[in-house]
């Protein structure tokens, strides 16, 4: 299971006949931290002619958006399609817009609103993120390196390692790398070094 989504909070603007657009755009989870952001936004261009904004979310598919005043069906969903476009979820955009004084007509502002969010996007840099498994190994400190070795060599990445009684490493792994990893460690440590599965959470996929 993998989605696209974005990595960080990021903004960029551009001037459209006297009109300044800014896009805002930020990863969330639920609605809550989307109209949070959303109300941060307007808070800081409380002068602002407009602050539309869309967003996407995984959980049951929910999705928003809001013209803030603009004519119907120019600025909100251009937003929003522009995040359905690129694939992406679990995320919001804000965009807004100081009044130059000079009118857009319809399709100027589909084409603004929408190249807004576009830059938005590329500036919160567009991510995968894929369902990892959470594994745990526990050995010996005379296998560890070799343990060591052979996560990586199946593509897990070492969360964190603790050094007790015994080496305890917490990793993760994409799930069909399960298989060749406990090949890879019974031939590798004899038998005595076995991984085993904690849970699943999704990572960026790189």
């Amino acid at each position: 299971m993998e989605y696209t989504t974005v990595k960080k909070e990021g903004s960029d603007a551009f001037v459209e006949k006297k009109s300044r657009f800014i896009g805002s755009c930020c990863p969330v989870k639920t609605e809550e931290e989307a109209l949070a952001f959303i109300a941060g936004v307007k808070a800081k261009y409380w002068d602002a002619s407009h602050n539309v904004y869309a967003y996407i979310l995984r959980n049951q598919g929910t999705q928003r958006f809001s013209d803030d005043g603009e004519p119907q069906g120019t600025a909100g969903i251009p937003v929003l399609e522009t995040l359905k476009k690129s694939g992406i979820v679990d995320a919001v955009v804000v965009a807004t817009r100081y009044f130059g004084g000079i009118l857009l007509g319809g399709g100027g502002l589909i084409r603004a609103y929408s190249h807004t969010a576009s830059l938005a996007v590329s500036a919160a840099q567009k991510i995968v993120m894929r369902e990892c498994l959470l594994m745990s190994l526990t050995c010996d400190y005379t296998l560890y390196g070799k343990v060591a070795a052979a996560v990586p060599a199946c593509g897990g990445v070492v969360d964190e390692t603790e050094f007790l009684e015994k080496v305890t490493i917490s990793f993760h792994l994409a799930p069909e790398q399960e298989g060749a990893l406990t090949k890879q460690l019974a031939d590798a440590t004899n038998g005595k070094a076995a991984a085993k599965v904690e849970g699943r959470k999704f990572f960026e996929f790189l």
